[in-house]
Order: structure tokens, then C-alpha cells, then sequence
């Protein structure tokens, strides 16, 4: 028993290390991609892809779902959290405001998912949670702002990046809280949900610019964008979504949480290594306050 309980944590840690890996390196594609096209077409394409890769699999067999029989309202519950306010919130509130507030307003979504955790689960952090996911956060906060303090004042800006804290945080309790339903049969409504709603968010912002041949041509005409999307709706949206949801499943809300400033690090780790960007002193020492705080809330020792 104590080895299965042992296995199912280490499996639940690595699938969470994952993710956040994955999400850490996708930056790297986004940046290229929104020099082309916008955040919303990006979205567009992204979770269209997604779904249609998603749907090859299981018509191949390779993977199943099978929802009958099954409620579908907790399912569309998570999926309205995340992707669809989530990323409208991230999109939109990036947008408005700096790398550096955006950084620090997301950073906030540990402690965001540690409240609804309590709040809503009645699953209360421990000592050592709370302490690591704190210092998580000082990581994160550091590194955001050792990449260049600037403020832009945006309430609008600062509102939308509040609700992808908000639905983040939900999305990870009620996807806690889906107990019927596999880890795939999760991701597979999630990635439907985004494809319905931002492929008609995209259709919609091409017809008001009057550049709808733009967009339907983008992944034939710009290979930059075709390689970022192709990463973002696969390796972003479909592995990186079921490992979230697998972690949550294995591991709980709380100490999936603490593993997201690990995408800071990776973020940070591909753009010196990838696009060249410079690295000081001050990032390196969020980037270890973010490991360290990852270090203690997964540990096994314990607070007294």
C-alpha cells in the first residue's frame, strides 16, 4: 500500500513537472507566432488543431473516451474555467498590460488555487505547502520584475489578468472534483470547448479587419506560425492538458499548484539558450527561489 501510495505520488509529481515544461517552452512559439498573426488567431488555429489531432486518435483507437451514460455539466464547468476564460483573460490582459505586472498577476495562481482548494474542497494546505508555494511565488516575482519593472496602470488590463487567476484556480478544483471521468475524456471536452469558441473569436475579429483569407492561409503561408501553433495544439493543449489534469487527479490541487513557477525557470532557460536573450544576476536568484519553493512543498519532511 504505502509503495502504490509512493508511486502514485512520484507519477503525479512527474506528469505536473511536465506540464509545466512544456507550458515554460511554448513562450518560445508564442513569441514567434504573435509577431505574425494575433493572440486570438493564435488561440484560433491552436485549439482547432488541438481537437482535430485529439479526434485522429480516437477514431484511430490509439485513445478512448467514452461520455455515455455520463453527466457532461461538470465537464463543461471545467472547460468554461479553462481554456475558455482562462485564456481570455491571459490574452486579453497581457495585452493591456507589462511583461512584468502580467508575470506577477499569474504568479498569483498557486494561492488563488490553495483558496478555492479550502474553500470549496474543504482540503486545507499543509504547513510546508503553503511555505513552499510562498516562496514560489517570491521566485516568480523576482524573476518577472528582474526582467524590466514597468507599470501600465490598466484597470482593464488588470481585471482580465484577475479572472484567469480566478478561473485557473476553479478549473483546477472542479477538475479535482470530476472524479467520473479519465483524465483524456477531461481534455478531449476542454480542447472542444476551446476550438468552438475561439475558431468563432477569430472567424469574428478576421470579418471586422476584412482580413478573413489571412487567416484561413496563415498556416500555409507563414511556417514560423505553422510550427508554433502545431506545438502550442499539441504538445501546449493536448499532452500538456491531460498531465495537468492527471497530476490534479493523482496528486491533488495543492501540490500541482506548486509545481507552476516551474515554467518561469523554463521560460527563462530557453530564451538564453533559444532567442539569445540576456540573463542577469537577479533572475538567477528567483529562478533558484522558484525551485526551492517547488523543493519544500513536495518534500516529505514535515513542519512542526
Amino acid at each position: 500500500m504505502a509503495h502504490q501510495h509512493t508511486r502514485t505520488i512520484v507519477l503525479g509529481s512527474l506528469a505536473a513537472l511536465g506540464c509545466e515544461t512544456l507550458y515554460g517552452l511554448s513562450y518560445i512559439f508564442t513569441k514567434q507566432a504573435t509577431n505574425s498573426a494575433s493572440p486570438i488567431a493564435l488561440l484560433g488555429w491552436r485549439f482547432l488543431i488541438a481537437f482535430i489531432v485529439m479526434t485522429g486518435l480516437i477514431i484511430a483507437g490509439v485513445i478512448h473516451v467514452n461520455l455515455a451514460g455520463k453527466k457532461l455539466q461538470p465537464l463543461l464547468l471545467v472547460a468554461i474555467f479553462d481554456p475558455v476564460l482562462y485564456f481570455i483573460g491571459e490574452t486579453f490582459g497581457i495585452s493591456h498590460t507589462t511583461a512584468s505586472e502580467s508575470g506577477v498577476f499569474l504568479a498569483c495562481i498557486p494561492v488563488a488555487a490553495l483558496l478555492a482548494s479550502a474553500l470549496i474542497l474543504h482540503k486545507y494546505p499543509s504547513r510546508q505547502q503553503i511555505i513552499g508555494i510562498l516562496i514560489t511565488l517570491i521566485g516568480v516575482i523576482i524573476t518577472v520584475i528582474a526582467a524590466g519593472a514597468s507599470a501600465s496602470l490598466s484597470i482593464i488590463g488588470y481585471l482580465f489578468l484577475f479572472l484567469a487567476v480566478v478561473t485557473y484556480a476553479l478549473y483546477s478544483v472542479y477538475v479535482e472534483k470530476a472524479e467520473a471521468y479519465t483524465g483524456i475524456e477531461i481534455t478531449y471536452i476542454m480542447l472542444a470547448a476551446g476550438a468552438i469558441v475561439f475558431v468563432v473569436m477569430a472567424l469574428g475579429e478576421s470579418l471586422i479587419h476584412g482580413n478573413l483569407q489571412s487567416l484561413l492561409s496563415l498556416p500555409m503561408t507563414n511556417k514560423r506560425f505553422t510550427i508554433a501553433v502545431l506545438y502550442q495544439g499539441i504538445s501546449s493543449s493536448v499532452l500538456a492538458l491531460f498531465l495537468s489534469n492527471y497530476a490534479i487527479a493523482k496528486i491533488g490541487v495543492n501540490k500541482t499548484a506548486s509545481f507552476i513557477g516551474v515554467s518561469t525557470v523554463v521560460s527563462i532557460v530557453a530564451g538564453i539558450l533559444l532567442l539569445g536573450e540576456a540573463f542577469s544576476s537577479t533572475q538567477l536568484i528567483g529562478a533558484v527561489v522558484i525551485i526551492c519553493g517547488v523543493y519544500t512543498a513536495n518534500n516529505t519532511f514535515h513542519l512542526k
